[in-house]
Protein backbone atom coordinates (compact mmCIF):
# COMPACT_ATOMS: atom_id res chain seq x y z
CA UNK A 1 0.00 0.00 0.00
CA UNK A 2 1.04 3.63 -0.46
CA UNK A 3 2.09 5.39 2.74
CA UNK A 4 3.12 8.98 3.30
CA UNK A 5 6.44 9.72 4.96
CA UNK A 6 6.14 13.00 6.84
CA UNK A 7 8.89 15.17 8.25
CA UNK A 8 9.30 13.91 11.82
CA UNK A 9 10.02 15.93 14.93
CA UNK A 10 13.62 17.11 14.56
CA UNK A 11 14.18 18.19 18.12
CA UNK A 12 12.75 20.43 20.80
CA UNK A 13 11.62 23.80 19.42
CA UNK A 14 12.33 22.93 15.76
CA UNK A 15 9.20 23.37 13.68
CA UNK A 16 10.62 23.58 10.15
CA UNK A 17 13.75 23.40 8.04
CA UNK A 18 15.06 24.13 4.57
CA UNK A 19 15.57 21.22 2.19
CA UNK A 20 19.20 21.33 1.09
CA UNK A 21 19.15 18.16 -0.99
CA UNK A 22 16.81 15.28 -1.81
CA UNK A 23 18.73 12.02 -1.54
CA UNK A 24 16.23 9.71 -3.27
CA UNK A 25 14.18 9.72 -6.47
CA UNK A 26 11.03 8.09 -7.78
CA UNK A 27 11.57 4.35 -8.20
CA UNK A 28 14.28 4.06 -5.55
CA UNK A 29 13.91 1.24 -3.03
CA UNK A 30 14.56 2.63 0.44
CA UNK A 31 15.26 0.92 3.74
CA UNK A 32 14.41 1.86 7.31
CA UNK A 33 16.71 4.59 8.65
CA UNK A 34 18.05 5.39 5.17
CA UNK A 35 18.66 9.16 4.77
CA UNK A 36 16.14 10.57 2.29
CA UNK A 37 16.59 14.35 2.55
CA UNK A 38 19.15 16.73 4.00
CA UNK A 39 17.61 19.55 6.02
CA UNK A 40 19.10 22.79 7.30
CA UNK A 41 17.53 24.11 10.47
CA UNK A 42 18.40 27.13 12.52
CA UNK A 43 20.68 24.96 14.62
CA UNK A 44 22.38 22.54 12.26
CA UNK A 45 22.48 20.63 9.01
CA UNK A 46 21.49 16.96 9.15
CA UNK A 47 20.06 14.04 7.22
CA UNK A 48 16.51 12.86 7.87
CA UNK A 49 16.21 9.05 7.94
CA UNK A 50 13.21 7.24 6.55
CA UNK A 51 10.77 5.54 8.88
CA UNK A 52 9.39 3.52 5.96
CA UNK A 53 10.65 0.65 3.85
CA UNK A 54 9.58 0.29 0.24
CA UNK A 55 9.62 1.94 -3.19
CA UNK A 56 9.44 5.70 -3.64
CA UNK A 57 6.33 6.59 -5.65
CA UNK A 58 6.33 10.38 -5.29
CA UNK A 59 8.85 12.94 -4.02
CA UNK A 60 6.97 15.91 -2.59
CA UNK A 61 9.92 17.84 -1.12
CA UNK A 62 11.93 20.15 -3.34
CA UNK A 63 15.40 21.49 -2.81
CA UNK A 64 15.39 25.01 -1.43
CA UNK A 65 11.87 24.92 -0.01
CA UNK A 66 10.92 25.24 3.65
CA UNK A 67 9.21 22.17 5.07
CA UNK A 68 7.40 21.93 8.38
CA UNK A 69 7.15 19.12 10.89
CA UNK A 70 4.33 16.85 9.74
CA UNK A 71 4.59 17.87 6.09
CA UNK A 72 4.58 15.05 3.52
CA UNK A 73 8.04 14.40 2.11
CA UNK A 74 7.59 11.16 0.20
CA UNK A 75 4.89 8.74 -0.83
CA UNK A 76 6.20 5.20 -0.49
CA UNK A 77 4.78 1.88 -1.74
CA UNK A 78 5.40 -0.27 1.33
CA UNK A 79 3.88 -3.52 0.08
CA UNK A 80 1.70 -5.93 2.02
CA UNK A 81 4.43 -7.25 4.31
CA UNK A 82 6.19 -4.02 5.10
CA UNK A 83 5.40 -2.29 8.36
CA UNK A 84 5.55 1.34 9.18
CA UNK A 85 8.00 2.56 11.78
CA UNK A 86 7.19 5.22 14.30
CA UNK A 87 6.76 8.59 12.56
CA UNK A 88 6.04 10.77 15.51
CA UNK A 89 9.54 11.39 16.68
CA UNK A 90 13.06 11.88 15.50
CA UNK A 91 15.86 9.60 16.72
CA UNK A 92 16.30 10.08 20.45
CA UNK A 93 13.39 12.52 20.68
CA UNK A 94 9.97 11.98 22.23
CA UNK A 95 7.00 13.49 20.44
CA UNK A 96 5.86 16.56 22.26
CA UNK A 97 2.28 15.40 22.40
CA UNK A 98 3.21 12.17 24.18
CA UNK A 99 5.97 13.07 26.60
CA UNK A 100 7.36 16.04 28.37
CA UNK A 101 10.97 16.82 27.39
CA UNK A 102 13.29 16.06 30.29
CA UNK A 103 14.83 19.49 30.09
CA UNK A 104 13.54 22.68 28.63
CA UNK A 105 16.61 24.83 28.71
CA UNK A 106 18.12 25.99 25.56
CA UNK A 107 21.07 26.27 24.17
CA UNK A 108 22.09 29.23 21.27
CA UNK A 109 22.01 29.33 20.10
CA UNK A 110 19.17 27.85 20.07
CA UNK A 111 21.09 26.15 18.14
CA UNK A 112 18.75 27.86 16.96
CA UNK A 113 15.40 26.77 15.66
CA UNK A 114 12.22 28.09 17.04
CA UNK A 115 14.48 29.00 19.91
CA UNK A 116 13.27 32.37 20.68
CA UNK A 117 15.29 30.47 22.01
CA UNK A 118 20.38 29.68 23.88
CA UNK A 119 21.39 27.87 21.66
CA UNK A 120 17.87 31.04 19.49
CA UNK A 121 20.47 32.38 20.97
CA UNK A 122 20.66 27.33 23.12
CA UNK A 123 22.87 25.99 19.62
CA UNK A 124 21.66 28.12 22.79
CA UNK A 125 21.48 31.80 22.33
CA UNK A 126 23.32 32.65 20.41
CA UNK A 127 25.51 34.51 22.22
CA UNK A 128 26.66 37.80 20.79
CA UNK A 129 30.30 37.10 20.09
CA UNK A 130 32.47 34.22 19.06
CA UNK A 131 35.60 32.16 19.17
CA UNK A 132 37.92 33.65 16.60
CA UNK A 133 41.21 32.85 14.86
CA UNK A 134 44.25 33.41 17.01
CA UNK A 135 46.22 36.64 17.06
CA UNK A 136 49.09 37.74 19.29
CA UNK A 137 48.98 36.41 21.91
CA UNK A 138 46.64 33.56 20.95
CA UNK A 139 43.37 34.17 22.77
CA UNK A 140 40.97 32.48 20.38
CA UNK A 141 39.29 31.15 20.90
CA UNK A 142 17.35 24.78 33.70
CA UNK A 143 14.67 26.57 34.03
CA UNK A 144 12.02 23.91 34.53
CA UNK A 145 8.87 24.51 32.48
CA UNK A 146 5.89 25.25 34.68
CA UNK A 147 2.29 25.68 33.54
CA UNK A 148 1.27 29.32 33.30
CA UNK A 149 -0.26 30.48 36.55
CA UNK A 150 -3.89 31.30 35.94
CA UNK A 151 -6.62 32.44 38.27
CA UNK A 152 -9.60 30.35 37.39
CA UNK A 153 -12.57 28.52 38.78
CA UNK A 154 -11.45 25.28 40.46
CA UNK A 155 -11.50 22.36 38.06
CA UNK A 156 -11.79 18.66 38.66
CA UNK A 157 -8.55 16.97 39.65
CA UNK A 158 -6.19 16.30 36.73
CA UNK A 159 -8.28 18.39 34.34
CA UNK A 160 -6.03 20.20 31.82
CA UNK A 161 -6.10 23.97 31.76
CA UNK A 162 -6.95 25.93 28.63
CA UNK A 163 -3.29 26.83 28.20
CA UNK A 164 -2.30 23.15 28.40
CA UNK A 165 -4.53 22.41 25.40
CA UNK A 166 -3.02 25.09 23.19
CA UNK A 167 -0.91 23.59 20.34
CA UNK A 168 2.40 25.36 20.99
CA UNK A 169 5.96 24.24 21.65
CA UNK A 170 7.67 24.90 25.01
CA UNK A 171 9.78 27.72 23.54
CA UNK A 172 6.70 29.48 22.18
CA UNK A 173 5.02 29.19 25.58
CA UNK A 174 8.12 30.69 27.23
CA UNK A 175 8.10 33.54 24.72
CA UNK A 176 4.42 34.22 25.43
CA UNK A 177 5.05 34.34 29.17
CA UNK A 178 8.06 36.61 28.71
CA UNK A 179 5.99 38.99 26.56
CA UNK A 180 2.98 38.72 28.90
CA UNK A 181 0.77 37.36 26.16
CA UNK A 182 -2.16 35.07 27.03
CA UNK A 183 -1.34 32.16 24.74
CA UNK A 184 -4.96 31.00 24.75
CA UNK A 185 -5.87 34.18 22.88
CA UNK A 186 -3.29 33.72 20.11
CA UNK A 187 -4.42 32.43 16.73
CA UNK A 188 -2.09 29.78 15.32
CA UNK A 189 -1.13 30.01 11.65
CA UNK A 190 1.36 27.12 11.45
CA UNK A 191 0.59 23.62 10.24
CA UNK A 192 -2.42 22.15 12.02
CA UNK A 193 -3.18 25.43 13.78
CA UNK A 194 -0.01 25.32 15.88
CA UNK A 195 1.11 28.62 17.37
CA UNK A 196 4.50 29.85 16.22
CA UNK A 197 6.79 32.48 17.69
CA UNK A 198 5.71 34.89 14.96
CA UNK A 199 2.07 34.38 15.94
CA UNK A 200 2.90 35.41 19.52
CA UNK A 201 4.89 38.43 18.37
CA UNK A 202 2.17 39.54 15.96
CA UNK A 203 -0.43 39.19 18.71
CA UNK A 204 1.75 41.29 21.02
CA UNK A 205 1.94 44.01 18.39
CA UNK A 206 -1.83 44.27 18.41
CA UNK A 207 -2.01 44.56 22.17
CA UNK A 208 -2.61 48.09 23.50
CA UNK A 209 0.63 48.04 25.47
CA UNK A 210 2.59 45.53 23.42
CA UNK A 211 5.21 48.09 22.56
CA UNK A 212 7.09 45.66 20.32
CA UNK A 213 6.01 46.88 16.90
CA UNK A 214 8.73 49.10 15.43
CA UNK A 215 7.91 51.93 13.10
CA UNK A 216 7.66 50.92 9.46
CA UNK A 217 10.98 51.31 7.67
CA UNK A 218 11.20 54.20 5.23
CA UNK A 219 11.73 53.59 1.52
CA UNK A 220 15.54 53.76 1.45
CA UNK A 221 15.59 53.57 -2.36
CA UNK A 222 14.41 57.19 -2.42
CA UNK A 223 17.95 58.21 -1.47
CA UNK A 224 19.99 55.78 -3.52
CA UNK A 225 20.53 52.22 -4.66
CA UNK A 226 19.72 49.48 -2.16
CA UNK A 227 19.71 45.69 -2.05
CA UNK A 228 17.31 43.59 0.00
CA UNK A 229 18.37 40.04 0.87
CA UNK A 230 16.64 37.36 2.90
CA UNK A 231 18.03 36.61 6.35
CA UNK A 232 19.40 33.08 6.51
CA UNK A 233 18.13 30.61 9.10
CA UNK A 234 20.97 31.15 11.58
CA UNK A 235 20.71 34.94 11.44
CA UNK A 236 16.93 34.74 11.96
CA UNK A 237 17.48 32.48 14.94
CA UNK A 238 20.16 34.73 16.42
CA UNK A 239 17.85 37.70 15.95
CA UNK A 240 15.00 36.01 17.78
CA UNK A 241 17.14 34.63 20.59
CA UNK A 242 18.92 37.88 21.32
CA UNK A 243 15.70 39.89 21.10
CA UNK A 244 14.11 37.52 23.58
CA UNK A 245 17.11 37.58 25.93
CA UNK A 246 17.39 41.35 25.84
CA UNK A 247 13.66 41.82 26.43
CA UNK A 248 13.31 39.56 29.48
CA UNK A 249 16.73 39.67 31.18
CA UNK A 250 17.83 42.80 33.07
CA UNK A 251 21.46 42.77 31.96
CA UNK A 252 24.47 43.98 33.91
CA UNK A 253 28.02 43.78 32.54
CA UNK A 254 31.12 44.06 34.72
CA UNK A 255 34.74 44.12 33.61
CA UNK A 256 38.15 43.21 35.00
CA UNK A 257 41.71 42.55 33.86
CA UNK A 258 43.77 39.45 34.56
CA UNK A 259 47.55 39.22 34.45
CA UNK A 260 48.22 36.21 32.21
CA UNK A 261 51.97 36.68 31.86
CA UNK A 262 52.73 33.40 33.63
CA UNK A 263 49.81 31.59 31.98
CA UNK A 264 51.16 32.57 28.58
CA UNK A 265 54.54 31.10 29.51
CA UNK A 266 52.77 27.95 30.72
CA UNK A 267 50.70 27.80 27.51
CA UNK A 268 53.76 27.96 25.28
CA UNK A 269 55.65 25.43 27.38
CA UNK A 270 52.95 22.76 27.42
CA UNK A 271 51.32 23.58 24.08
CA UNK A 272 53.24 20.83 22.27
CA UNK A 273 51.68 18.21 24.56
CA UNK A 274 48.20 19.36 23.56
CA UNK A 275 49.20 19.35 19.89
CA UNK A 276 50.55 15.81 20.22
CA UNK A 277 47.10 14.78 21.49
CA UNK A 278 45.39 16.51 18.57
CA UNK A 279 44.39 19.74 20.28
CA UNK A 280 45.59 23.27 20.79
CA UNK A 281 46.27 24.80 24.18
CA UNK A 282 44.50 28.14 23.86
CA UNK A 283 43.34 30.74 26.36
CA UNK A 284 39.77 29.59 25.68
CA UNK A 285 40.64 26.03 26.67
CA UNK A 286 42.29 27.26 29.86
CA UNK A 287 39.24 29.41 30.64
CA UNK A 288 36.99 26.39 30.19
CA UNK A 289 38.82 24.63 32.99
CA UNK A 290 38.88 27.68 35.25
CA UNK A 291 35.23 28.60 34.60
CA UNK A 292 34.10 25.05 35.38
CA UNK A 293 35.88 25.32 38.74
CA UNK A 294 34.41 28.78 39.35
CA UNK A 295 30.86 27.48 38.93
CA UNK A 296 31.33 25.31 42.01
CA UNK A 297 32.23 28.39 44.04
CA UNK A 298 29.56 30.60 42.44
CA UNK A 299 26.66 28.25 41.57
CA UNK A 300 24.24 31.05 40.71
CA UNK A 301 26.17 31.68 37.49
CA UNK A 302 25.20 28.17 36.35
CA UNK A 303 21.58 28.53 37.45
CA UNK A 304 18.40 29.58 35.66
CA UNK A 305 15.46 31.53 36.99
CA UNK A 306 11.85 30.45 36.50
CA UNK A 307 9.80 33.62 37.13
CA UNK A 308 6.49 31.87 36.50
CA UNK A 309 7.11 29.50 39.41
CA UNK A 310 9.28 31.89 41.45
CA UNK A 311 12.03 29.31 41.60
CA UNK A 312 15.76 29.10 40.90
CA UNK A 313 17.07 25.97 39.22
CA UNK A 314 20.64 25.12 40.21
CA UNK A 315 22.42 22.78 37.80
CA UNK A 316 24.73 20.22 39.31
CA UNK A 317 26.77 19.84 36.15
CA UNK A 318 29.28 22.02 34.33
CA UNK A 319 28.30 22.11 30.66
CA UNK A 320 29.85 25.20 29.05
CA UNK A 321 28.94 26.69 25.67
CA UNK A 322 31.68 28.21 23.50
CA UNK A 323 30.63 30.72 20.84
CA UNK A 324 32.21 29.93 17.47
CA UNK A 325 32.33 32.34 14.56
CA UNK A 326 31.63 30.53 11.27
CA UNK A 327 30.96 31.61 7.72
CA UNK A 328 27.37 30.46 8.27
CA UNK A 329 26.90 32.59 11.38
CA UNK A 330 27.29 32.19 15.12
CA UNK A 331 27.06 28.70 16.60
CA UNK A 332 27.52 27.63 20.22
CA UNK A 333 28.62 24.02 20.76
CA UNK A 334 28.60 22.77 24.34
CA UNK A 335 31.52 21.17 26.16
CA UNK A 336 29.96 18.79 28.69
CA UNK A 337 31.31 18.05 32.14
CA UNK A 338 34.18 20.48 31.73
CA UNK A 339 35.00 20.13 35.41
CA UNK A 340 35.76 16.43 34.99
CA UNK A 341 38.10 16.72 32.01
CA UNK A 342 41.81 17.44 31.86
CA UNK A 343 43.12 20.55 30.19
CA UNK A 344 44.51 18.43 27.35
CA UNK A 345 41.13 16.72 26.86
CA UNK A 346 39.36 20.08 26.83
CA UNK A 347 41.83 21.40 24.25
CA UNK A 348 41.18 18.45 21.96
CA UNK A 349 37.39 18.56 22.33
CA UNK A 350 37.25 22.32 21.84
CA UNK A 351 39.15 22.01 18.56
CA UNK A 352 36.91 19.20 17.36
CA UNK A 353 33.72 21.07 18.25
CA UNK A 354 34.90 24.29 16.60
CA UNK A 355 35.80 22.36 13.45
CA UNK A 356 32.43 20.65 13.31
CA UNK A 357 30.70 23.99 13.87
CA UNK A 358 32.49 25.54 10.89
CA UNK A 359 31.53 22.53 8.76
CA UNK A 360 27.88 22.72 9.89
CA UNK A 361 28.15 19.18 11.25
CA UNK A 362 27.05 19.81 14.82
CA UNK A 363 24.11 17.80 16.07
CA UNK A 364 21.26 19.33 18.05
CA UNK A 365 22.58 17.62 21.15
CA UNK A 366 25.95 19.30 20.61
CA UNK A 367 24.32 22.70 21.13
CA UNK A 368 21.97 22.08 24.04
CA UNK A 369 22.21 22.09 27.81
CA UNK A 370 24.86 24.74 28.56
CA UNK A 371 25.00 26.34 32.02
CA UNK A 372 27.05 29.35 30.91
CA UNK A 373 28.70 30.52 27.69
CA UNK A 374 32.22 31.76 26.93
CA UNK A 375 32.70 34.13 24.00
CA UNK A 376 36.22 35.13 22.99
CA UNK A 377 36.92 38.02 20.61
CA UNK A 378 40.59 38.24 21.48
CA UNK A 379 41.75 36.91 18.13
CA UNK A 380 40.12 39.88 16.39
CA UNK A 381 40.84 42.65 18.88
CA UNK A 382 38.99 45.05 21.11
CA UNK A 383 39.31 46.02 24.74
CA UNK A 384 35.88 45.35 26.25
CA UNK A 385 32.40 44.51 25.04
CA UNK A 386 29.01 43.69 26.55
CA UNK A 387 27.93 40.16 25.57
CA UNK A 388 24.23 39.29 25.77
CA UNK A 389 23.24 36.40 28.03
CA UNK A 390 22.27 33.26 26.14
CA UNK A 391 18.84 32.72 27.74
CA UNK A 392 17.82 30.62 29.68
CA UNK A 393 21.36 30.77 31.03
CA UNK A 394 22.03 33.42 33.66
CA UNK A 395 25.50 34.58 32.62
CA UNK A 396 28.03 34.81 29.81
CA UNK A 397 31.79 35.35 30.08
CA UNK A 398 33.42 37.59 27.48
CA UNK A 399 37.14 37.77 26.64
CA UNK A 400 38.96 40.46 24.67
CA UNK A 401 42.51 40.80 23.33
CA UNK A 402 45.40 40.60 25.78
CA UNK A 403 47.92 43.44 25.60
CA UNK A 404 51.22 44.15 27.27
CA UNK A 405 50.84 47.02 29.74
CA UNK A 406 53.00 48.65 32.43
CA UNK A 407 51.91 47.46 35.87
CA UNK A 408 53.26 48.98 39.08
CA UNK A 409 54.72 46.11 41.15
CA UNK A 410 57.02 46.40 44.18
CA UNK A 411 57.84 50.04 43.57
CA UNK A 412 58.43 49.83 39.82
CA UNK A 413 56.58 49.47 36.53
CA UNK A 414 56.90 46.10 34.86
CA UNK A 415 55.55 44.90 31.51
CA UNK A 416 52.69 42.46 32.07
CA UNK A 417 50.35 40.72 29.65
CA UNK A 418 46.86 41.81 30.73
CA UNK A 419 43.69 40.05 29.57
CA UNK A 420 40.36 41.97 29.63
CA UNK A 421 37.49 39.79 30.83
CA UNK A 422 33.85 40.68 31.35
CA UNK A 423 30.72 38.97 32.56
CA UNK A 424 27.12 39.83 31.70
CA UNK A 425 24.46 38.35 33.95
CA UNK A 426 20.79 38.29 34.88
CA UNK A 427 20.42 40.89 37.64
CA UNK A 428 17.21 39.22 38.86
CA UNK A 429 19.37 36.36 40.07
CA UNK A 430 22.88 37.76 40.49
CA UNK A 431 23.98 40.88 42.39
CA UNK A 432 26.81 43.17 41.41
CA UNK A 433 29.00 42.11 44.32
CA UNK A 434 28.83 38.50 43.16
CA UNK A 435 29.58 39.58 39.61
CA UNK A 436 32.87 41.21 40.56
CA UNK A 437 33.72 38.36 42.96
CA UNK A 438 33.41 35.90 40.08
CA UNK A 439 35.63 38.02 37.84
CA UNK A 440 38.24 38.40 40.58
CA UNK A 441 38.17 34.66 41.23
CA UNK A 442 38.75 33.93 37.53
CA UNK A 443 41.46 36.60 37.33
CA UNK A 444 43.20 35.20 40.42
CA UNK A 445 43.01 31.70 38.96
CA UNK A 446 44.60 32.89 35.73
CA UNK A 447 47.32 34.67 37.69
CA UNK A 448 47.76 31.76 40.16
CA UNK A 449 46.55 28.55 38.48
CA UNK A 450 47.25 26.57 41.67
CA UNK A 451 44.11 28.19 43.12
CA UNK A 452 42.00 25.96 40.88
CA UNK A 453 43.46 22.95 42.65
CA UNK A 454 42.77 24.52 46.03
CA UNK A 455 39.22 25.78 45.45
CA UNK A 456 38.05 23.90 42.38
Amino acid sequence: METEFKLPEMGENIESGKVVSVLVKVGDVIELDQPVIEVETEKTLFEVPSTLKGTVKTVHAKEGEEVGVGQVILTVETGDSVGVAEETSAPGEAAEDHATPPEETAAMPESVVETVSPAEVQASLPSPAAETPEAAPPTEEVATESPPVEESVPEPANAPSAADLVPASPSVRRLARGMRVDITQVEGTALGGRISADDVKNHAKRMPEGGLAPDRLPDFSKWGKVESVEMDSIRRAVSRRLSLAWSIIPHVTQCEKADITEVETFRKKFGPQAEAAGGKLTVTAILLKITAAALKVFPKFAASIDPAANRIIYKKYAHIGVAVDTEHGLLVPVIRDADRKSLIALSVELGEMAGRARQRRLTLEDMEGACITITNLGGIGGTYFTPIVNWPEAAILGVSRAQTEPVFIDGEFRPRLMLPIQVSYDHRLIDGADGIRLLRWIADALENPFLVLLDG
